[in-house]
């Protein structure tokens, strides 16, 4: 087998069609589909389902296109061992990260990066973890910025910073009265929370278990009101239809701060909060762009944050030995 073959293998598991993989990889689709049968042939195994309008990932050809993605890399390392003076700072980083920490991290975030590695733009994709997760898996994302818990096999977490909750209130609620909220206290309002398959409304539930939602008017179905993004929460927060609870960075909004419609109120102690990690492939062959990231990040300016003290003390991760979760 050669690593071109390899490379069409990953092509047609990621495009689902050889066509599609065909165009992506620059070669026409029957080089491609004799090379991927030559590869099948060699292994005896069969790799990919073939039908008339799909092309599926059998079993086994899933965990071989796993192993083949490490085999990339691993020879994407080598290269770089081998070119002495190889900048690993120098070029593009396919960033992700997750909704409700993107549009608050990346503001600070890329000034920085722009002073420590100049030579590196980001890349940049918000999306669900899972969705993240699996890019990272196939090697389509370099680096992507989470909320743990994440356990995933092959892939590598360090802690960056533990983020404090807050509640988001209309400027005339009655709770503006307290310097700080007692979760007890959002028994009876109605909470906004962000639609299912966030991460964080997983988080606010379990550290708030006040704010499930609350039954209808019937007395039998769930009835509240979900958002598709914090800032989309936000507004729904200023029209009157009720308060939310953020993640402190996206609290620090600039959003209708003029008109004075909102304010924040903290949590009494101990207050709830996520910790916000980096995460990326045991293989990943440039670690010197953890390095940079996870530097950067702990030199923005992010407000009320808790920042991890290993990075706090410089110390680099690319002579760390890195061991999967």
């Amino acid at each position: 087998m050669t690593l071109t073959e390899l490379r069409y293998m990953i092509a047609v598991y990621q495009a689902r069609n050889f066509g599609r993989a065909a165009r992506a990889c620059f070669v026409s689709q029957p080089t491609l589909s004799l090379a991927i049968k030559k590869l099948e042939e060699e292994l005896d195994v069969q790799l990919f389902e073939r039908r008339a309008n799909a092309v599926t990932i059998t079993p086994i050809g899933k965990r071989i296109v796993e192993q083949a993605q490490y085999a990339l890399e691993a020879a994407e390392g080598i290269k770089l061992i081998a070119r002495q003076g190889q900048d690993q700072l120098a070029g593009p980083v396919r960033t992700g990260a997750i909704h409700t920490i993107g549009p608050y991290l990346f503001p600070n975030l890329i000034p920085r990066l722009r002073e420590n590695a100049l030579q590196m733009p980001l890349i940049i994709e918000e999306n669900y973890t899972a969705v993240l997760s699996e890019k990272l898996k196939r090697g389509e994302l370099d680096v992507i910025i989470i909320a743990l818990p994440f356990n995933e096999q092959g892939l590598v977490t360090l802690p960056l910073y533990e983020e404090p909750f807050v509640v988001l209130l209309p400027s005339e609620h009655s709770l503006n009265t307290h310097t700080a909220i007692d979760p007890d206290m959002l028994e009876e309002e109605n909470v906004l929370l962000l639609g299912a398959g966030h991460c964080f409304r997983d988080h606010v539930l379990e550290a708030c278990p006040a704010c499930q939602p609350k039954p209808g008017p019937d007395g039998e179905f769930e009835y509240t009101i979900e958002g598709t993004s914090l800032e989309t929460i936000r507004h729904m927060v200023v029209s009157g239809l009720g308060i939310s609870i953020l993640p402190c960075t996206a609290g620090e909004s600039i959003s209708y701060s003029k008109e004075r419609l909102l304010s924040i109120r903290r949590f009494t102690d101990p207050a709830p909060r996520r910790t916000v990690a980096l995460a990326w492939r045991v293989s990943y062959p440039r670690p010197k762009v953890i390095d940079v990231i996870n530097r950067s990040i702990h030199e923005c300016d992010l407000a009320s944050v808790i920042f991890c003290s290993r990075a706090c003390k410089g110390q680099s991760l690319s002579s760390d030995k890195q061991q999967s979760d």
